[in-house]
């Protein structure tokens, strides 16, 4: 028996919701078999409210975990929360030394429930870096604002100017993740190819329980292409599998509440319906 081979070049969520910790669990649940190469370490201080912490792994390892995993052969690729420059920089040779061009660069810039983004000088690399080796990159709608210079859009027409400027920089297809942000009746993403829009719906869910969402539809998509499907199929079976893990999430304390990676497979997923806009 053979299983395809996905990574996470991504940081280490201590309370096991988001980053790699989701990563994985979304990568078991679709048969791949999943490698991580740590970038950071995000804790949580209960004592003062949850508050985030980020540790950086010495890039001397970053680059040693780099080398193990893409030595085995990689057929799909994610990159999360990259601390720094350096970091940045790092990760894009391993994408590059890879060899592979099913890469989804998810581009973290705050850990949910902050609002400080990491490092500003992150969006730069990103645009230098990573972009240019994206074949989907899957920004919400802060971060698509970062990415294309411009303010956090906030309706459908500049989600569209967004994700046009994000796909000059580099990057082969964007989805911008809308979800209930917008106040449109749905929960929409928008997926750009390049040529056409398409609006990504679902049944909006009311729930603040989605901790690690944006990892686990990323993560999503990435161990779909690894396992065949076209990038429009990957995002949209995608969109019903982070779905379903949001309607299905549960408190895990007082402070923050996970998607359940495993609920698609378990409980079914909601319906996704795609149309050109």
């Amino acid at each position: 028996m053979s299983l395809k081979k996905t990574l996470t070049i991504a940081g280490s969520d201590a309370s096991g919701g988001a980053g790699t910790h989701a990563d994985l669990k979304t990568f078991q649940e679709y048969g791949t078999y999943g490698m991580q190469a740590l970038t950071c370490i995000a804790t949580m201080d209960p004592d003062q409210g949850w508050k985030h912490s980020v540790y950086t792994i010495p890039i001397d390892v970053l680059k040693d975990q780099l080398k193990t995993a893409i030595s085995t052969g990689i057929d799909a690729l994610k990159t999360g929360m990259l601390p720094n420059e350096e970091v940045i920089q790092v990760a894009a040779e391993g994408i590059q030394a890879s060899g592979t061009n099913n890469v989804v660069i998810d581009p973290v810039m705050v850990c949910k429930g902050e609002d400080e983004v990491l490092n500003p000088g992150n969006v730069d690399a990103m645009i230098r870096y990573l972009l240019p080796l994206a074949l989907v990159t899957t920004p919400n709608l802060f971060e698509a604002g970062q990415l294309a210079g411009m303010k956090t859009p906030k309706t459908i027409d500049e989600m569209k100017t967004a994700a046009e400027k994000i796909h000059a920089l580099g990057a082969k297809n964007v989805v911008i993740k809308g979800g209930r942000s917008l106040g449109t009746e749905k929960a929409l993403d928008l997926f750009f190819d390049g040529n056409k829009f398409y609006a990504l719906e679902t049944d909006p869910i009311a729930t603040s329980y989605n901790h690690g969402a944006g990892c686990t539809f990323a993560a999503s998509i990435t161990a779909n292409l690894a396992n065949g499907l076209s990038v429009k199929d990957a995002v949209v079976a995608s969109k019903a599998f982070v779905s379903a893990a949001i309607q299905h999430g549960w408190k895990l304390n007082q402070y923050v509440g996970p998607v359940m990676h495993g609920a698609k497979n378990v409980y079914g997923a909601p319906t996704v319906t795609i149309q050109e806009i």
